[in-house]
């Protein structure tokens, strides 16, 4: 993929896949929502007290990979340093991720189901150094 395609293609809707060092295991790897945009950070909120949310630090390397379910086969994988753990998760930002994965109606329902557990989420900055990146429809569609 160019340049503006592996950026597009990671700031469309997927289901992330975030892999981080979980000390004296393999990686932890979790499916997650996250939001990017082209040139920008990759955006995860999380549970402050999940084992995801304990183990990503400012400094720590993670990859993040986002792919097509169906063929011809599309997928991009970054990895980089968690550049920013943030304490407060913004009304607005976390309204948008809801929306971005289910649409203003299922989107509003979400926040208000888990409403109670906002004040215990986290918002990690991730900034993407390396890029691997496979596109199929180049050679197969």
């Amino acid at each position: 993929m160019t340049l503006e395609e592996r950026e597009a293609f990671l700031a469309g809707v997927h289901i992330g896949v975030l892999a981080v060092t979980d000390p004296g295991h393999g990686p932890l790897t979790v499916p997650v929502w996250y939001a990017y945009a082209p040139g920008g950070v990759v955006t995860v909120i999380t549970g402050r007290t999940s084992r995801k949310g304990v183990l990503l630090r400012p400094g720590e390397r993670v990859s993040l990979c986002a792919q097509t379910e169906t063929a011809p086969y599309q997928y991009v994988s970054v990895e980089g340093p968690v550049v920013a753990v943030e304490d407060h998760v913004g009304g607005d930002e976390r309204r948008a991720m809801a929306e971005r994965y289910l649409g203003v109606e299922f989107g509003a329902l979400y926040l208000e189901a888990t409403a109670d557990t906002a004040a215990d989420e986290v918002t990690v900055r991730i900034r993407p150094e390396r890029w691997r990146t496979v596109d199929y429809t180049k050679q197969f569609a």
